[in-house]
């Protein structure tokens, strides 16, 4: 008879921290476009926890499985299996995340095992067109958007506000009187990746680069005031801030509900091409 082995095999379900930071760069490089959430923190502050807000986690090793856990749940790889054990970890923790947001191949997995614990979703976005553009926009650019400055905080966060009520569907500033969100547009601002066309001391197109990883900035929040539709503005606006991406060497990128085909159509005149699809489940 053999002698019994010396080591267990680790627990297949089992969920632990990712700390090879060459494991998860190679990760972020395979698909720069659709981890540029991720590859953003990573890339400023490295792979341990408190620098970056949340955990990476990984099944055996971060080259066959990853994703991200903070505030949101960003899965960046792996397959069926380690999908369920994360969302396993994500339930044995003291609270539910904000969303999920990523590949929808990889987000509605998740969200098929979270939801019986932490369900309903306030919405579930299963189609969501990821978009990118490399090259100079082909459509007309408005030369009138440019960054917002940081005393004009005030005016551009009357449009932040309306955009993101309309967007997600609540106040940012319930719970804390709006203070949060103020500090995280003005810290947009302060980064130079708010932009915005104003008239007369009024805002009537914004956007942010919202994500900015060493390869691509993701465009997001693009509105437009109620009286300026129709003309062209938002087509224009995101071509202004698309050249601005792409003029800093990245990859410019977004991503939009399938239903809003005004959006969709405003993209492609830009010279946007699908890359991939997202899958958004809004939570809290």
């Amino acid at each position: 008879m053999s002698a019994p082995p010396l080591f267990r095999l680790v627990d297949e379900r089992r969920v632990s921290v990712a700390r090879d930071a060459a494991a998860v760069g190679r990760v972020l490089a395979d698909d720069p476009v659709a981890s540029c959430m991720v590859a953003a923190r990573v890339a400023e502050h490295g792979v341990e926890p408190q620098a970056i807000g949340g955990e990476l986690w990984t099944r055996r090793r971060a080259d066959e499985s990853l994703c991200y856990a903070g505030a949101n749940l960003i899965p960046l790889r792996g397959a069926q299996p380690d999908l369920h054990a994360f969302a396993d970890k994500a339930m044995s923790t003291a609270r539910r995340c904000s969303s999920l947001v990523g590949r929808a191949e990889l987000v509605l997995p998740m969200w098929d095992r979270l939801q019986h614990a932490w369900g309903p979703a306030r919405d579930v976005r299963d189609r969501q067109p990821l978009m990118a553009l490399g090259v100079a926009p082909s459509s007309r650019i408005d030369p009138a958007v440019r960054r917002v400055r940081v005393d004009e905080l005030d005016a551009y966060l009357v449009a932040a506000i309306d955009m993101f009520i309309g967007e997600v569907g609540i106040d940012p500033r319930i719970g804390d009187g709006g203070r949060g969100y103020r500090r995280r547009v003005a810290s947009l601002i302060a980064a130079g990746r708010a932009y915005a066309r104003f008239e007369h001391g009024q805002v009537v197109f914004k956007a942010e680069v919202g994500s900015q990883s060493p390869v691509v900035g993701q465009i997001q929040g693009v509105w437009v005031h109620p009286e300026w539709r129709g003309h062209g503005l938002g087509t224009a606006g995101t071509a202004a801030v698309a050249a601005a991406v792409v003029n800093s060497g990245r990859i410019a990128s977004l991503y939009v509900n399938s239903f809003n085909e005004v959006a969709r159509a405003a993209y492609a005149r830009v010279g946007f091409a699908e890359v991939g699809m997202f899958a958004t489940v809004l939570l809290d």
